[in-house]
């Protein structure tokens, strides 16, 4: 049986929302929800609808599997900054970083 984190939703969701520096009331705005319901969905274990999580992912810049497939999630923070981060940049930029980080592993 598939195991998920959806238990531990709310607490991802809060998580990342700190860590962009995002107040509540912002997030909620940023995807069109109440601010009371997405504090439902981080402190009293309330389940989003499809719509409204996707959403969230998606503004948060989380992996989906790092909720639908924990046991493969990575524990690096340092990861999951710079995840959040790329989903900030456009194809440019992407392109930019992508050529840096092949140049640095080169060198090793």
């Amino acid at each position: 049986m598939m195991h998920n984190d959806l238990d531990r939703l709310g607490e991802i969701l809060k998580a990342a929302r700190t860590s962009n520096n995002l107040t509540r009331e912002q997030l909620a705005e940023r995807i069109n929800i109440s601010p009371r319901y997405l504090m439902s969905i981080e402190n009293e274990n309330k389940k989003p609808s499809y719509s409204v999580l996707f959403r969230l992912i998606r503004e948060l810049g989380i992996r989906a599997d790092a909720i639908f497939y924990p046991e493969g999630k990575y524990t690096n923070n340092e990861i999951d900054q710079i995840t959040r981060l790329l989903y900030q940049c456009d194809e440019r930029d992407l392109k930019v970083l992508l050529a840096t980080v092949k140049a640095l592993l080169e060198t090793k």
